[in-house]
């Protein structure tokens, strides 16, 4: 942002538009402009697009991938869930590790107990069936744009419990994930 220098022909200009009487003076209104645009810049500067933050080389899966399959490219790729596109690239759900569990028997929410049961194969009462990306995903899935702050994007992680959301074009189409992770690391960058 340039820098404006405001003379007093401008603040003259400015409060002959108003039409009506303010009881300050020119000095107080320049001292008054000088603050509100300190604090803009500020502002503006802690602003950060989810683009400058997100993984750009997202994997995603379609929605008759096998879930053996996406297990295996989760635990291959250290990561904890992937999108879930069509053949155009349309982001149409999201699959977790949180999904595998629970298609596996583990409830929701799941403590690590639940988990060392799974392991020693003690049944389940929560069983379900299915064996593709479709039987478990979650559907519709919350998005970002590639403009969106990431404090907003942290408030939506926070208040839904979510580790990521897909950043999606105007068409909804793929273009990159940011997770907690992502935002993490670029706060410790700065």
């Amino acid at each position: 942002m340039q820098e404006i220098e405001l003379e007093s022909e401008d603040l003259e200009a400015a409060l002959r538009e108003l039409r009506q009487y303010i009881d300050i003076t020119e000095g107080d209104l320049k001292k008054i402009y000088t603050v509100a645009i300190k604090h803009a810049k500020e502002r503006l500067s802690l602003k950060v697009p989810v683009s400058d933050v997100m993984t750009k080389n997202v994997i995603s899966v379609k929605k008759d991938a096998n879930l053996h399959e996406v297990a295996r490219i989760l635990s291959e790729n250290k990561i904890s869930g992937v999108p879930v596109v069509d053949d155009m690239n349309h982001v149409i759900g999201i699959v977790t590790e949180a999904d595998i569990l629970y298609m596996a028997g583990m409830k929701r929410g799941h403590t690590f107990k639940d988990i060392l049961r799974h392991i020693i194969s003690e049944p389940h009462p929560g069983n379900r069936n299915g064996n593709t990306v479709e039987d478990i995903m979650t559907s519709p899935v919350i998005t970002a744009k590639p403009d969106t702050d990431i404090r907003e994007v942290s408030r939506i992680l926070d208040e839904k419990r979510i580790k990521r959301l897909p950043v999606v074009d105007d068409e909804n189409r793929l273009i990159g994930i940011i997770s907690r992770a992502n935002i993490v690391r670029f706060m410790g960058e700065r």
